[in-house]
């Protein structure tokens, strides 16, 4: 048996979704190139930093997490 193992970005896909997301412009996999990417938490301007980040693209099942640099920097203070 063997155990199942999550897809993730090569390293040069994942920040081009990373700087994307930071950005935020619409999310497209580099990898297959579907639009269907999806961010948890999602998006809430009004909430502020939100910690850390999960993109995962609908289609090939690829992800990538990230900490969101606002609350690393803000908790430094």
């Amino acid at each position: 048996m063997g155990r199942r193992h999550v897809k993730e970005y090569r390293p040069d896909e994942a920040l081009s979704l990373i700087s994307a997301d930071r950005e935020g412009k619409p999310l497209r996999c580099p990898s297959c190139g579907s639009d269907a990417v999806a961010r948890l938490p999602a998006r809430n301007p009004a909430e502020g930093p939100q910690g850390r980040i999960q993109l995962t693209c609908g289609a090939c099942t690829r992800l990538v997490a990230y900490i969101d640099r606002a609350v690393q920097t803000a908790g430094m203070r």
